[in-house]
């Protein structure tokens, strides 16, 4: 089996690969009925000349292999007919700019592995680049709040070298005795918790965090599901009721909002789902949260001031509550400082590659270069011949233009 690694084409660029030199040079060695090529590319965070040092062949026509993997969506113009490719697709949402590219998919009969439906048989993700979305994320949340209360000054994540550049800087850092609200429990929340445990920020629970009116040192919570909604109904609440129920659930957030200094956002959340809070609760004078890293950047979603995705290079701006309307970052102290950076793991590619390709090495390939015994890459499949697979023939309609 021959696999290719594409040229990453997206506008924005993105430095990621699936694959580092030497992980190319591992699946070989592991899988010697395999052959690893890479087209080359003037953008990558490892350079053409990274491979070819390995002893990997560079091509620039893919169109000889089995198996093609990206990162983010490959251009229609690029895709090989009939072949397997892996890549985020960013259509199983039926995301409108992206119907063009499930009809393509169909067309040349290619079979779309989708890196965010990869999942063990117990149905959890085996893939993904959350745990340094959650690292950036986290830093450049603190970052944020240093820039807006001109308290310090952090290099961007995008600048420091790696991940041990980053954590460096952390560690010359003293922090004022900030109030730190982190929702989630997944890979994304991970990480950030892996950032204030570094920090060694102290953990509170989320009553301790509502009772400390004032402390001395930072403070973080981790909030949960059952933290931040109730059922309608006044029923005790159930993880499981919530996932299969959204709609019977109410916003319970509205305490933290009075208690927390900085909100990292880092949960998943279901459109079905009540907001986390409205922009009606962001006006009231006890809002107290002054700035909003949203990792999971949900455009008009659970945080009302996620309006616009920014960039990497323009990673803030602020939100004004009174007028619901978008001003420039740090501008005015009234203001609620939002990050909304929807590709955060690019400002640290390498270690997003390291990350990434050690999960495609240890929990894909043997299905994919092997027996699929566990049905990880058939669930994970959204087009094959030509069609929809079954799980995803919802998308029928979509991909039909309708």
């Amino acid at each position: 089996m021959k696999v290719g690694i594409v040229r990453e084409g997206k506008v924005p660029p993105d430095k990621r690969v699936p694959l580092t030199p030497e992980q190319c040079i591992e699946v070989m060695n592991q899988f010697p009925n395999v052959k690893v090529v890479v087209q080359p590319s003037p953008i990558r965070c490892f350079k053409d000349s990274d491979y070819t040092q390995k002893g990997i062949v560079l091509q620039e026509n893919l169109s000889d292999c089995d198996v093609l993997l990206g990162v983010k969506e490959v251009k229609i113009d690029d895709l090989v007919p009939g072949k397997t490719y892996f890549f985020f697709s960013h259509t199983i949402k039926k995301q409108a700019y992206n119907r063009k590219l499930l009809q393509t998919l169909l067309e040349k009969k290619i079979q779309m592995v989708d890196y965010e439906v990869l999942t063990n048989k117990e149905g959890f993700r085996v893939i993904g680049f959350g745990r340094i979305a959650g690292l950036v994320g986290a830093y450049s949340g603190l970052r944020a709040f240093g820039l807006k209360n001109e308290l310090f000054e952090l290099k961007p994540a995008h600048k420091c070298h790696d991940l041990e550049e980053m954590l460096k800087h952390l560690d010359e850092l003293t922090l004022p005795p900030v109030k730190i609200a982190v929702t989630g429990d997944g890979r994304v929340a991970g990480g950030v918790l892996e950032i204030l445990n570094h920090m060694k920020i102290m953990r509170v629970s989320p009553g301790g965090f509502l009772n400390e009116e004032e402390c001395d040192t930072p403070i973080y919570t981790q909030l949960l599901p059952n933290n931040y909604t109730r059922r309608k109904d006044g029923e005790r609440f159930d993880l499981m009721h919530f996932i299969s129920h959204p709609t019977e659930y109410e916003n319970a957030f509205h305490p933290f909002t009075k208690a927390a200094d900085l909100l990292i956002a880092a949960a998943y959340w279901d459109p079905k789902a009540p907001v986390l809070f409205t922009a009606d609760e962001m006006k009231e004078p006890e809002f107290q949260i002054s700035v909003i890293s949203d990792i999971t950047c949900d455009i008009e979603g659970s945080i009302p001031s996620t309006k616009r995705a920014a960039t990497i290079d323009d990673p803030y701006y602020d939100y004004n509550p009174y007028t619901g309307e978008l001003e420039e970052a740090f501008s005015n102290p009234n203001n609620i400082s939002v990050q909304a950076v929807d590709n955060l793991p690019n400002e640290l590619p390498k270690d997003a590659s390291v990350d990434f390709g050690r999960n495609l090495i240890d929990k894909v390939f043997p299905g994919l270069f092997g027996e699929d015994v566990d049905g990880i890459i058939q669930r994970a499949s959204i087009t094959k011949n030509g069609k929809l697979t079954e799980k995803f023939a919802y998308l029928q309609d979509f991909a039909d233009g309708k």
